[in-house]
């Protein structure tokens, strides 16, 4: 429910980098933890651990933290090649 809730730090932190603020404005902006963005971080380093493709979680976390562009990241996701998932 929180992710509804314009009070949620992730829903707003989401909202912030979406609109091209960096890691850091954001992490600033929002002052408190940003549960999300610090477990794709950690989801992303286990999808290479375990070589487990989760290409939601890589685009995010290229997103977030190698400055791809949110436009960018959707397109990757809507044109990659279909596959039974």
């Amino acid at each position: 429910m929180t992710c509804l809730s314009e009070h949620s730090r992730n829903r707003r932190a989401g909202k912030l980098i979406g609109q091209g603020k960096t890691l850091e404005e954001t992490r600033k902006e929002v002052g408190m933890v940003i549960e999300s963005i610090d477990n794709i971080e950690v989801a992303y380093e286990l999808c290479k651990i375990h070589k487990i493709d989760m290409p939601i979680v890589e685009v995010v976390y290229k997103v977030i933290y190698e400055n791809l562009e949110p436009q960018e990241a959707v397109k990757k996701l809507m044109t990659r090649n279909k596959k039974s998932e």
